[in-house]
């Protein structure tokens, strides 16, 4: 067992731990600060955790008004109301505050992809339900998905970026409902699954840009309309054995 010694008055405890070349806390205190033998508070997780997250609120707010180029650490931490230094304490730099707020952005919608790709429905009930939730979530982030696009996609560096994988994973959902549509015989099995994804992607970003760009956008008629769109080159013909 440790014993902890305190010397003369304002001098930092000594522990056994200490002497042997180990470290030890005092409870809610942390270490003394450098050459003042004044033990300060520790900051509790959870005001950490209120930090960081202010933080990336004020990244993402920012980045959506002046894009990714025209903000500053300076100008989210001074939104935030911290310090530039405090900003930098919790993200490397101006790129990986971007990634984090991006990370969020896919990581919430995911959690809703995932519930749909792994439900008990019918394939175009699931196709249908991704979309729109897709869709959903392009119209109510449409600054930051702006942002994506013109910004952070077109950059040199996106290709094996974190951005870049969190993208191919989100996509990656849409895949699989594919796949088990095919496993199911719901879907043709000669069909370039790559290539659907990519046409639902591309037709989904391409009617959103109205939100994007503050017009109206019927969220609902566009899910509807492009699985409609899907249904007779996608979906297996039930009447296909008779026909022939």
């Amino acid at each position: 067992m440790n014993n902890i010694h305190y010397g003369q008055l304002g001098k930092r405890p000594v522990s056994d731990k200490r002497r042997s070349g180990g470290g030890h806390h005092v409870q809610g205190l942390a270490r003394p600060g450098r050459g003042t033998g004044v033990l300060m508070p520790v900051i509790s997780a959870k005001r950490m955790q209120d930090r960081r997250d202010s933080i990336l609120s004020a990244a993402k707010q920012a980045f959506a008004e002046k894009g990714f180029e025209g903000t500053s650490i300076a100008d989210i931490a001074r939104a935030a109301g911290v310090s530039d230094g405090l900003a930098y304490r919790y993200f490397q730099n101006k790129r990986d505050l971007l990634n984090e707020v991006l990370r969020a952005f896919y990581e919430r919608t995911m959690v809703d992809l995932e519930i749909i790709a792994t439900r008990d429905a019918p394939f175009e009930t699931r196709l249908h339900d991704l979309i729109h939730r897709h869709l959903v979530a392009f119209v109510a982030d449409a600054d930051l998905c702006r942002l994506f696009i013109s910004e952070v996609r077109t950059a040199s560096d996106y290709q094996g970026s974190p951005v870049h994988e969190l993208n191919r994973r989100y996509t990656s959902i849409l895949i699989r409902i594919i796949e088990a549509g095919v496993a199911t015989g719901e879907v043709r099995a000669d069909i370039d699954i790559r290539l659907v994804r990519d046409v639902i992607f591309g037709a989904v970003e391409h009617r959103s840009w109205a939100a994007v760009n503050g017009r109206p956008h019927d969220v609902d008629a566009t899910a509807r309309n492009l699985v409609e769109l899907l249904r007779y080159g996608l979906i297996a013909r039930r009447d296909a054995g008779a026909a022939s």
